[in-house]
């Protein structure tokens, strides 16, 4: 499975003025990697994601999943927010099962499916729980569990651990380390917390801004097994430093552009 993106671009218009928010974008994204997309706000690292989830058409280009043009969305690419977008009424195991009653699944096999990703989400204990009922990180686990249900080729994640306070964010950081190790899936995240693609991802994009484009791609080359121990390591440290100077200096080139016009 490859996820491509072709010289992707994408404009806005509000109130009749043109805004390229990304342009010629290529990337290549293979079966079973992580990779994190960062950048200062307004590179446009939402938009990317949206694109690839079909919920927007590029201007420019193409994405490509398998060989197939991705035209809208579908149950090959599952996408959690920053918020869950949990169904206040529905229960923690029926929150999960929701995507598996749109598929044509045997009952046994839909059953077997919300167990085990109740069970590798550590949500078992609350599965009668409400939304409501649930802490933040615990929200999220549930919609990790419910987009990962349908088996998708690629999870797409937009931020989605932004939320949440630093011991609780850094516990679901290595909750979606250990499924992505468990599953095999291909996931795309978006960040803009450079130490959290540092530690997650095997590659991480650095977009630069107006309009959004590519001007980094960064290998991690960490162990593929990490705890948060790593975070204190000099290779760690500086990695994280260095795609900090990537970020800042495409910011201030931002800003440098902005003052000139104005």
């Amino acid at each position: 499975m490859t996820l491509e993106l072709r010289n992707v671009a994408k404009d806005y218009t509000v109130r009749g003025k043109v805004t390229r928010a990304l342009d010629d974008v290529d990337l290549e994204v293979l079966r079973g990697e992580f990779v994190c997309v960062v950048g200062a706000s307004g590179s446009g690292k939402s938009t990317l994601l949206s694109l690839v989830a079909g919920l927007s058409r590029p201007t420019e280009g193409e994405i490509v999943l398998d060989g197939v043009p991705v035209t809208g969305p579908g149950p090959d690419r599952g996408l959690v927010f920053q918020a869950g977008a949990l169904y206040p009424w529905r229960s923690v195991e029926k929150n999960v099962a929701f995507g598996l009653e749109l598929l044509s699944l045997d009952p046994v096999e839909r059953a077997e499916r919300v167990n085990w990703y109740l069970a590798e989400t550590g949500l078992d204990g609350v599965r009668k729980s409400l939304p409501k009922q649930l802490s933040g990180g615990q929200k999220q686990r549930v919609a990790i569990a419910r987009a990962l249900a349908c088996e998708p080729e690629v999870l797409l994640l937009d931020e989605p651990f932004g939320a949440l306070d630093v011991q609780t964010k850094e516990d679901m950081q290595v909750l979606i380390r250990q499924v992505w190790a468990d599953t095999g899936t291909t996931v795309l995240m978006v960040t803009h917390d450079v130490e959290e693609a540092v530690f997650l991802g095997g590659r991480v994009v650095v977009l630069a801004s107006d309009p959004g484009r590519i001007a980094a791609d960064v290998e991690v080359a960490l162990p593929a097994e990490r705890d948060l121990a790593v975070k204190r390591e000099p290779r760690f440290l500086a990695l994280r430093a260095r795609i900090e100077d990537l970020v800042r200096e495409q910011h201030r080139g931002h800003v440098s552009r902005v003052a000139a016009v104005e």
